[in-house]
């Protein structure tokens, strides 16, 4: 009883395929040229389309990859401004790092020589008679 509602579903779906074209048919309002010819326009107006969004998508796309070639270039050129302000900083810090050891250098040097010269003062030569 399946197998017999399934040929019943089948006729009535071909029998409804039939009658839809052959209304098609009469109620067209073109012959099959003039429709052909619409869908070859249609096909073209859908290619020149397709070829025009992807021109202007291209032309985003470049204006977006300049900006951010211009971006980039920005961020380098701040990035080796403050590398030339560090690399100046440090030198400062060196420098007056070289200035500070020096000026130490100088009075520790001066310390010892007035130490050696109040020694050699206070102690004069020595006597060998004194205990």
């Amino acid at each position: 009883m399946a197998e017999e509602n399934k040929s019943y579903g089948v006729a009535w779906f071909l029998a409804g395929l039939g009658v839809g074209a052959l209304v098609g048919i009469l109620y067209a309002p073109k012959s099959g040229r003039e429709t052909r010819q619409d869908l070859i326009n249609g096909a073209r107006e859908g290619t020149e389309y397709l070829r025009h969004r992807t021109q202007q998508a291209a032309e985003e796309v470049s204006a977006l990859v300049d900006r951010s070639k211009e971006q980039v270039s920005e961020y380098v050129e701040r990035g080796r401004e403050a590398v030339d302000r560090g690399r100046a900083q440090w030198e400062e810090f060196v420098e007056r790092g070289k200035n500070l050891v020096a000026e130490q250098t100088n009075r520790v040097t001066a310390a010892v020589e007035a130490g050696r010269k109040v020694y050699k003062a206070t102690t004069g030569p020595v006597d060998p008679s004194q205990p």
